[in-house]
């Protein structure tokens, strides 16, 4: 047979995905498994917005629409983005689409071309540097250290710009390390996008979820940067819709109108039922109740990793994951024998041993670190840190 293309085969696959997939198939097997490592909420879709769903359905309103959604579903997330974001994207920049991930691809597939560097900040979620990969793109990581609580700072991006950059890639709230910039630190990252001209792709999923007292500022509200800003989002975290998969970009009208012609050779538009059912989560209210519940339980999280010695992470100011430094612990052996030598090592004896599921962080580009979610309930919570503190005090 010949060979398949090399741009697929080169891809890594998505180990958070792995990860949660084995943790399903090892409780169904039987085994008891306290899993902290996807980044589902466990809260159930609110009925309003399942009711609108079920009416669309009832109605007829199942037929194809425009490669680039709704009209309606358009207009719902312009006016939501100028009401909470004072971002004035007109309804003919807005994609739907498929989830915040097929945002991200779509974004990353209009900007980048071969040979092209982005630069984004790292930790991160993998799936940003394997679609530029995929891509042709070159990912340029800016390194965030947890001595420095995972920031970037505007002279890092400055330092690594080159003549082939092409992109900056921000996701604040940040997906594993919970980094919320603040007003000022935004502010220096787009004057440096405008001065060198790049595109910015910036991933505001996690936007209502934040702890501490910065609110989410997003870097299009900025001077010269609505032209540059293709801004990914959708309703899988605030609204409890992950399996409905509905998202949207909000590009520049150049770039919404290239996105729009690859959408329309692939995917063509997200669900109708699901764009019905995101309509009516826009017109509702965030429930707040949840918030407070995740910081309840990002606190009982915190309250036992301070207990646990050569450990190390910032609190986390928003997202809904703590990124745990735990290389100190690598070079030694597991009660049952098992060598610990990286995150991998690491994660897999823990399960092994006690049945606790998190992520490797080398899946987010440092592997001296772990990820935990803390969207799991208060009582896996309850069972699982204390299981963790076990495992890594038994580690000789």
């Amino acid at each position: 047979m010949r060979s398949l293309s090399k741009r697929v085969t080169e891809i890594h696959p998505s180990m958070t995905v792995e990860i949660d997939t084995l943790a399903k198939r090892l409780s169904t097997e039987g085994r008891s498994i306290w899993s902290l490592a996807v980044g589902e909420p466990n809260f159930d879709t609110q009925i309003h917005i399942k009711e609108a769903a079920i009416r669309s359905v009832n109605k007829g309103l199942t037929r194809y629409t425009a490669p680039s959604g709704m009209q309606s579903f358009k207009e719902a997330v312009s006016e939501k983005l100028l009401r909470e974001n004072k971002l004035a994207y007109a309804p003919e920049q807005i994609i739907a689409t498929s989830g915040a991930k097929h945002a991200v691809f779509n974004a990353i597939s209009a900007v980048v071309s071969e040979g092209d560097e982005v630069l984004i900040p790292t930790p991160c979620w993998g799936t940003y540097l394997e679609v530029v990969r995929y891509c042709g793109g070159i990912p340029i990581a800016l390194e965030c250290s947890v001595e420095d609580n995972f920031r970037l700072t505007a002279g890092q991006i400055s330092k690594a710009v080159t003549e082939k950059t092409k992109a900056f890639i921000l996701n604040s709230p940040c997906n594993p390390t919970g980094v919320v910039y603040n007003r000022e630190e935004i502010e220096s990252f787009a004057k440096i996008v405008v001065e060198n001209d790049l595109y910015c792709i910036t991933d505001e999923i996690y936007e209502h979820f934040i702890y501490s007292k910065d609110p989410c500022v997003s870097i299009a509200s900025f001077p010269g940067m609505l032209e540059r800003t293709l801004v990914v989002n959708g309703f899988s975290k605030a609204y409890c819709m992950t399996g409905w998969r509905i998202g949207y970009l909000a590009a520049p009208s150049d770039v919404a109108r290239e996105v729009i012609k690859i959408q329309g050779q692939t995917t063509h538009h997200p669900s109708n039922i699901s764009q019905y059912g995101a309509i009516a989560a826009l017109g509702g209210v965030f429930d707040t109740v949840m918030r407070q519940e995740f910081a309840e339980r990002m606190y009982r999280m915190c309250e036992v990793l301070e207990t646990i010695e050569n450990i190390r992470f910032p609190k986390p100011e928003g997202a809904f994951y703590l990124f745990v430094d735990v290389g100190a612990y690598y070079g030694k052996k597991t009660s049952g024998g098992a060598q610990i030598s990286n995150s991998v090592d690491f994660c897999r004896a823990l399960l092994d041993e006690k049945g606790v599921v998190i992520v490797p962080g080398v899946a987010f580009g440092l592997d001296s670190c772990v990820r935990f979610s803390f969207t799991a309930s208060l009582p896996t919570i309850s069972v699982a840190m204390p299981k963790f503190r076990e495992f890594v005090e038994g580690l000789r």
